[in-house]
Order: structure tokens, then C-alpha cells, then sequence
């Protein structure tokens, strides 16, 4: 009898285990879920994360806590992550710099880049702005060459080695070709305040932090690296404009998840994500700040845009050499 019993309770216990996660994955969120923000506070990642937090907190009924983790390019935060609870409550704001390209530019990735994440959604891209400090003469991308070909190396702050402005920057010099000395960072508003304190030259970011250096005087923008033109700056001519096409960039923004996260709890942080960004209010504050909305029908289309974007940054990569002892 008793041998029986414990025969029927060993039978029982994966049927239980089963039960308790299906009601706690149904009840998700029960708590505050961790919005890893892979640079330091201040940046564009930083003000398109909290806007997104505030949004989908109040939707869910539970709020998203920031967590600033710089370094590396995004690697230690997208490490954390990665290595989180594969439980919902831990998500990371994803960039094309911070996730993809610096994971082509690192010889060793302490995660599985194809495998150690969940997609959850796309939430948009921000135009990249080519800006210098306003003591360097150029005013466009003709002059910035004609300069520094003749006045040696440009220094140019990025926020991170592997980051999308470091291939940006690596790109704008191949074009152009003139000799450019990278200064990296821990995140974007270091690197701002050095172009903006004189100390460094040059600078490429989404528009967002930008803003109130440009409308003071204190930051130059030369071009918007890519083919359209940004709403927030619509005076502002593009790279293909000024005629150079092959500059193209936009920083691209998502949410992903630990592997193994439960599609249950995939699918309510993606209704979540797209629904707080329809709201007009939230859409407004995201275009103020230099973001197109343009969300993924579904989870899986995010990870397909990965795997895209994967390709097409390795071509650039390779293209100009980029690699990040």
C-alpha cells in the first residue's frame, strides 16, 4: 500500500508542476517585470525604454523597473538577460547596435546570440544623425571630408565599441575617406557631453538626445544617415540627399525575452508592447524623440527581422573591418 502511494504521488508530481505553471503563466504578471536597458542612463535607449516601460506598465497592471547596465556595447546587459529566469520578468530592450552588431564584432559572445533569446516585438527605428561639436567648420558631409582630409584624423565618440554608431562611424569614413580616430564609451551621454564640452569632434545617434545641444548651438548636425528625412528635424537634408547613398543607418529598437520564456507569457508582453504603443499619447512622445513607430505583427516576425538584420549588418561589418578585441 504505502509502495503504491508513493508510486501514485511520484505520477502526480509533473501533472502538478504542469498545473502550477500553467496558473502563474495565466496570472502573468504577478509582480514587477526587469526592463534591462544595455547602456547607461541618459541616451536614446534610455528615454525609448522609459517611455515604453510607463506605457506597457499600466497596461499590465504592474510596472516595468528599469536597469541600466552599460558596457561592452550592450553585451553585459544582453548577458544578463540572457542568463535570467526564462520566466517573463526579466526583458531586454534590444538595439541594432547593442544586440546585433556588437555581437558581430566581439571574437567571443559570452551567450547564444540565435538561440539565448525569445523575440516579443519590434517597437521602431530612429533616424541617425551625423552631428559635430560647432568649432569644427563643416556644415555638411562635403565639407566634414574636405576637412578632415586636410587637418588629419576626426575623433568620434561612440557609445560603446560594436555599437551602430561605431559601424556608422567606420561606414562614413570608408565613404568618404578620411582617417578617423574612434574614442568609445560607456553609453551615449558621455560621449555627448565630450562633443558638446569641445574634447572630441564628432558624433552619430538617434535624434533624441541631440535635440537640445542643436537648438542651443552647442551641437552641429551635418546629415540624417539614411534615405528619409527625420520628422523632428525635417530641415535637416539626408546622406543620399547630399549625395552620398551608401551612408545608410537608423537604430532600431525590440523587446526579447530568456529562451524558453513561456509563449503565454510572449504573446501578453507583445499585446502589451503593441498596445501601449497605438496609444496616441505614447506615439507622440516616441516621434518627439526621434522613433518611427513600426511594430511586428507577431513575435515570430520579430525574429525574423533578427535574422535579417543579422545579415545585412555582417555584410557592413565585414565590409569595413570592424572587430572588438
Amino acid at each position: 500500500m504505502i509502495r503504491r502511494r508513493i508510486a501514485l504521488a511520484l505520477l502526480a508530481t509533473p501533472a502538478v508542476a504542469q498545473a502550477q505553471t500553467q496558473a502563474q503563466t495565466a496570472s502573468f504578471p504577478t509582480r514587477s517585470i526587469r526592463l534591462v536597458i544595455p547602456f547607461t542612463a541618459g541616451g536614446s535607449n534610455d528615454i525609448v525604454g522609459r517611455i515604453l516601460a510607463e506605457a506597457m506598465g499600466a497596461r499590465l497592471g504592474h510596472p516595468l523597473v528599469i536597469e541600466n547596465r552599460g558596457g561592452a556595447g550592450g553585451l553585459l546587459g544582453n548577458d544578463l538577460v540572457a542568463k535570467a529566469p526564462a520566466d517573463g520578468y526579466t526583458v531586454l530592450l534590444a538595439g541594432s547596435g547593442s544586440f546585433v552588431i556588437s555581437s558581430l564584432t566581439v571574437p567571443r559572445v559570452p551567450y547564444d546570440v540565435a538561440n539565448g533569446f525569445a523575440a516579443i516585438g519590434l517597437l521602431g527605428a530612429g533616424p541617425n544623425v551625423i552631428a559635430v561639436n560647432p568649432q569644427l567648420p563643416a556644415r555638411n558631409l562635403a565639407e566634414l571630408r574636405d576637412f578632415a582630409r586636410a587637418h588629419g584624423p576626426i575623433t568620434f565618440g561612440t557609445p560603446g565599441a560594436g555599437t551602430t554608431a561605431h559601424a556608422l562611424g567606420a561606414m562614413i569614413a570608408l565613404t568618404l575617406e578620411f582617417p578617423i580616430e574612434f574614442v568609445h564609451y560607456r553609453g551615449t551621454a558621455p560621449a555627448l557631453t565630450d562633443v558638446v564640452a569641445g574634447r572630441v569632434q564628432m558624433i552619430t545617434n538617434a535624434a533624441a538626445p541631440f535635440l537640445p545641444f542643436l537648438a542651443s548651438g552647442r551641437l552641429r548636425a551635418l546629415a540624417v544617415a539614411g534615405r528619409q528625412r527625420a520628422s523632428i528635424l525635417p530641415d535637416l537634408s539626408t546622406s543620399v540627399e547630399q549625395g552620398f547613398p551608401d551612408i545608410d543607418s537608423a537604430t532600431w529598437y525590440g523587446l526579447l525575452a530568456p529562451a524558453g520564456a513561456p509563449q503565454e507569457v510572449i504573446a501578453r508582453l507583445h499585446a502589451a508592447m503593441n498596445g501601449a504603443l497605438e496609444d496616441a499619447g505614447v506615439r507622440a512622445r516616441m516621434v518627439e524623440n526621434g522613433v518611427e513607430i513600426e511594430t511586428s505583427p507577431t513575435p515570430d516576425d520579430f525574429a525574423r527581422f533578427l535574422v535579417t538584420e543579422r545579415e545585412r549588418w555582417g555584410t557592413i561589418v565585414r565590409r569595413a573591418r570592424l572587430s572588438v578585441e
